[in-house]
């Protein structure tokens, strides 16, 4: 009974120790989630989803998520490729293809990302014109996704998407800027004027011309000029006659003078 006594504890011991060993060796890896097992120091495979087991105190696991992760770039100031002074933020989507390179291949991989980031956004922004940065973003984000994305490949992390949110210019420029645009539109709006009026005086020679080639044309467009002549207020009396009498006019002109010899 004394030895049953004394193996008790000892069972109750390893019992506990058994519990502690399976609990250490059972990992849980979620669905977008991955296992990077390191056996003694060397990288064996990727893990997961699911039930894991690796061996306590031996393996050494680390948790990588594959999800999109969601990075807010600070804002950062840079003097444009026209000598402008901007201040540029941006977001950036990335996430990781290959857990085992974001591992092995960097230190910390978000916080390199975030600086590389960074970095780019300060470099493509310097070298665009403060045009390109307000109206050609576009361009500008597939830019930065293109070098993003070749310099985050050796670490397993696709970058999936870049957009510039905001550009930011000082009040002085920006006033000068709307004053620009305030002439552009003025000389919109003179050049659109002149153009109507070119179009206006081509119909207006076009409608003369066919006028003058009919007899009797203008005649008849004098008398549909009278109504808005009356229409208007003013003692103006109107006695319209034909423009052949200019003609009748001219060649009765020398009969009456040889008359009056």
């Amino acid at each position: 009974m004394e030895l049953m006594g004394n193996i008790s504890p000892i069972i109750g011991i390893v019992v506990v120790v058994v519990i502690l060993f399976l609990m250490s060796a059972i990992k849980i890896a979620k669905e977008y989630e991955r296992l990077v097992v390191f056996r003694l120091g060397r990288l064996i495979a990727m893990k997961g989803p699911g039930l894991v087991i690796v061996i306590p105190i031996i393996d050494q696991v680390m948790k990588i998520s594959l999800r999109i992760v969601t990075l807010d770039v600070p804002t950062q100031e840079v003097i444009t490729k026209d000598n402008v002074t901007a201040s540029v933020n941006a977001v950036i989507y990335y996430r990781v293809v290959d857990p085992n390179r974001s591992v092995v291949n960097v230190q910390n991989f978000q916080l390199a990302t975030a600086q590389l980031a960074q970095t780019t956004l300060r470099s493509v922004a310097g070298q665009a014109e403060l045009d390109e940065l307000l109206s050609e973003r576009d361009k500008l984000n597939q830019q930065i996704q293109q070098i993003l994305d070749e310099a985050t490949d050796a670490w397993g992390i696709k970058v999936t998407a870049v957009e510039i949110k905001d550009v930011v210019i000082p009040e002085a420029l920006q006033k000068a800027i709307s004053r620009q645009a305030s002439a552009e539109r003025e000389r919109r709006a003179v050049i659109i004027q002149a153009e109507g009026e070119k179009q206006a005086a081509e119909r207006l020679a076009s409608a003369a011309e066919v006028l003058s080639g009919q007899e009797g044309g203008m005649f008849v467009r004098m008398l549909r000029t009278i109504p808005e002549i009356s229409s208007q207020q003013g003692n103006v009396v109107a006695f319209p006659l034909p423009m052949e009498f200019k003609h009748l006019w001219g060649a009765m002109t020398p009969q009456i003078e040889r008359k009056e010899e």
